[in-house]
This record gives structure tokens, sequence and C-alpha cells, in this order.
């Protein structure tokens, strides 16, 4: 595993991939936060990042596809998947290889913008009023997000040989579980079942840590889902060399 994750790690940072990325996250999330009229905490008055856990998840949405979706989809497309069947890497290694690469990709994205917390609890007055407590619980809520992302952006490789296929599918598949069950469950036909129904989606167990209550249950929700999209990863693969 961690051959390949090494490999994996190695090709982003020799192409341009991952410099684009980091930079298109960073630029977009900064332009957000300072500048554009309508999310920029200037205009607050108030030191908050909301802007940054609120729409920074529309943001990876795309950028993670972008990261993930020649994982596997390049590999079929050149014919290398073969090979790496044949060297001595059993199937979860391969695959936790390739998602911890996207995944510590996307956490060298999220890790800069630390920068506007310190900016922000600089800038409160007096300095050092911003809510931490809160600030910690939505960093660990983004850094969860992104780690379903990545398992969703592995799965949609290991789908297709295409790489804008994969792209297209995943941002599809993290936009349905992100906001997608939430939406359903707003319908008012479900009575009861409304609650139920949110809770399946990752909204509602996001906005949770977003006010800093790190539940346990959340966060086994969101190792779950990395689990369940990893194993699909696996039985897509098993089913590929039949």
């Amino acid at each position: 595993m961690i051959t390949i994750l090494r490999k994996e790690i190695n090709e982003f940072l020799d192409s341009l991939i991952a410099y684009f990325v980091i930079g298109i996250f960073l630029t977009g999330i900064g332009l957000l936060m300072w500048v554009f009229p309508e999310t920029n905490v200037l205009d607050y008055g108030y030191a908050s990042m909301e802007t940054l856990f609120s729409l920074g998840p529309y943001v990876l949405m795309f950028l993670i596809p972008a990261i993930t979706m020649k994982s596997f989809a390049e590999e079929k497309r050149s014919g290398t998947m073969e090979l790496l069947y044949t060297l001595p890497f059993r199937d979860l290694e391969i695959i936790c290889g390739k998602f911890l690469a996207g995944f510590t990709l996307v956490c060298l994205s999220i890790l800069p913008t630390l920068c506007y917390y310190f900016s922000l609890s600089y800038l409160g007055n007096p300095v050092g009023n911003i809510d931490t407590a809160q600030i910690i619980g939505s960093y660990i809520g983004l850094v969860l997000l992104g780690g379903i992302f990545t398992a969703i952006g592995i799965l949609a490789s290991a789908l297709t040989g295409n790489q804008v296929v994969s792209f297209v599918l995943a941002a599809f598949l993290c936009f349905v579980f992100y906001v997608g069950f939430s939406s359903f469950a707003a319908i008012n036909i479900w009575t009861d079942s409304s609650y139920l129904i949110s809770r399946i989606g990752i909204l509602s167990h996001y906005e949770t840590l977003s006010k800093g209550l790190i539940d346990f249950g959340d966060v086994v929700y969101f190792l779950s889902m990395i689990v369940l999209a990893l194993y699909f990863t696996r039985i897509t693969l098993i089913l590929h060399k039949k």
C-alpha cells in the first residue's frame, strides 16, 4: 500500500493537477471570503469562517473528482490495469493506496486555509474574539467530507475507463449524497420519515460538526461512508478481473 501511495503522490506532484487543484481551491475560497461582496467576512462585521465551511464543500465537489478521475480510469485506458494486477499487491492495498494519495492532496489543499483563521483571530475585536471550538469542529467535518468525496471519486474512476465520465459521475454522486437526501426529505410528503431520510445524506451530519458539536455518531457515519465506497470499489475491481 505504501508503494502505491508513494507512486500516486509522485505522479500527482510531477503533473500540474496537484498545483492546479490546490491553486483553484485556495483562490476560489480566498475570493469568496475576502473579495466578493455577498460572502466576504469584512462585510459581516464579525469574525466568522462560515463562508469557507458553507461554500467549501461545493468547491470540493468539483475539485476532488478532478483529482481522482484518473485513479483507475487512466489505468484502464492505458492498459496498465492488467499489469497492476500482476504485481504482489492485494486489491485492498491498491485501493487504499490510491485513496490515501488523493486524500493527502485534499488535506494539503485545506491546510493553507488555516491562515484565514489566524487572520480573523487577529482582526477580531478584541483580538482572538473568534469561536475556536466551532471552527475546530468545522475543520474536522470538512476533512471528513473530503474523505467521502475522495472515496466516491475513486469508486467512480473504477466504474469507467473514461476520465471525463469518471469526473461527471463523481461530481454527480457527491452532489446527491451531500444535498440530495436533505432536499428529498424537504418534500412535504414524508411526514415523520423526513428526518430519517435527511440523516442518510451527508449534509445533516456535516452541519452538526460545523456547529462545533463533535458527535461520535457523526464521525462514525463519515468513516462508514468512506469504507462503504471503498468496498464497492473493491467489488468493481473484482468484477473487472472477470
